[in-house]
């Protein structure tokens, strides 16, 4: 059969007088005979009488509604096979109702046209996207980073997606502050211990609790993270809160799983988490918490400088440090130019002896053991 005879000699004739001379409403009428001819015989069509169905499909919705686009994005959406070049213009369609069928179903959009659709359209198509069987972790990177919550949260809970090392680190971030996106992340049995570890160190106790009794497969490494760490919070010095003791411990497992680095410490600081942020850095100067407490609390900015110069930080996480203590303490602004040329001109083999000192002067001046 060749291409032409797939279509029948009257509806080619309707199809010319509705190309050349037709009203809206007998293009939409053709739209339809040509869409139930596709669709009844789809899986007999060769590539090229496809193609021919792909012309006759982009001439007939140049100047046709949306009502009638969505109708035929509708139709051609879970067809296998369905012409290509017609897919893609509906996927990249303004009106989200004519491009969410094709982008959640059609298995004719490559890749390729996924992530540029998802780097380039609404909050819409990119809900759209997130609900499709198989998602790669290229499109994933795009939604996690581009899309609101509720994009976020479809694709998290799209057991068909897969998520890169770098999707991952994103999705913790979004879920710093966000409950309901951390009990999605945490709940894939898919998510690697290192970023679960993350997550339950920057989670509410919420979080932490509704995690640990969500689900038993699940919850077995929530539970040890945080019973381990409620067990060294009950045994510790009264002075401090249980919670912001839990916080320490479970920074400390991020240490121990090699997954503690200036960066996160960053990230705690930004999010003004203290407790979080005075634990990791303790891990990264390699001294007790109660000593990085006492430096972080002076009175000047000279203990922040100490300890980030013993931990290497660069500047913008010095700052990022400082700036988090004064709007925790309501302190006011200090100039940021005097820090950062002390802080160049800190040798980090005084910093240590300074260091040394404040350890040698906690530890002589602390109550001994009952």
């Amino acid at each position: 059969m060749s291409p032409r005879s797939t279509l029948s000699t009257n509806l080619l004739d309707e199809l010319q007088a509705a190309l050349a001379h037709g009203n809206v409403a007998r293009r939409v009428e053709t739209l339809r005979k040509v869409t139930d001819l596709f669709v009844d015989h789809s899986v007999e069509y060769s590539a090229e009488q496809i193609a021919v169905f792909d012309d006759v499909f982009q001439c007939l919705i140049e100047q046709l509604e949306g009502c009638a686009k969505t109708l035929l994005a509708e139709r051609l959406g879970p067809v296998a096979g369905a012409p290509p070049q017609v897919i893609r213009t509906l996927a990249f369609d303004d009106l989200i109702e004519v491009a969410a069928p094709v982008l959640s179903q059609s298995d004719q959009l490559d890749e390729n046209s996924l992530i540029e659709n998802a780097r380039t359209k609404s909050q819409g198509h990119l809900l759209a996207i997130s609900t499709r069987k198989v998602l790669s972790g290229a499109v994933t990177d795009i939604l996690v980073e581009r899309g609101n919550d509720d994009v976020v949260k479809s694709t998290v809970n799209n057991q068909g997606a897969a998520f890169s090392e770098q999707g991952y680190t994103r999705l913790v971030q979004r879920a710093d502050g966000n409950d309901e996106i951390a009990t999605c992340v945490a709940l894939r049995p898919s998510i690697p211990r290192h970023h679960l570890l993350n997550l339950i160190a920057r989670a509410s106790s919420s979080v932490r609790t509704r995690l640990a009794t969500a689900n038993p497969k699940l919850a077995a490494e929530v539970s040890l993270a945080v019973q381990q760490a409620t067990t060294r919070a009950r045994s510790a010095r009264a002075t401090m809160s249980e919670e912001a003791i839990i916080s320490h411990e479970l920074v400390r497992l991020l240490f121990k799983d090699g997954r503690l680095d200036e960066n996160e410490v960053l990230k705690f600081a930004l999010n003004k988490k203290f407790d979080e942020a005075n634990a990791a850095i303790a891990c990264l100067a390699h001294i007790p918490v109660s000593v990085a407490e006492t430096m972080m609390v002076e009175s000047s900015n000279e203990g922040i400088l100490i300890l980030s110069k013993v931990a290497n930080f660069s500047w913008e996480t010095v700052k990022a440090i400082i700036n988090m203590r004064e709007a925790l303490s309501g302190l006011p602004i200090s100039d940021s130019a005097t820090d950062r040329d002390t802080y160049e001109r800190l040798r980090p083999s005084t910093a240590q002896q300074v260091l040394r000192f404040h350890r040698m002067q906690q530890a002589t001046s602390s109550p001994p053991a009952a």
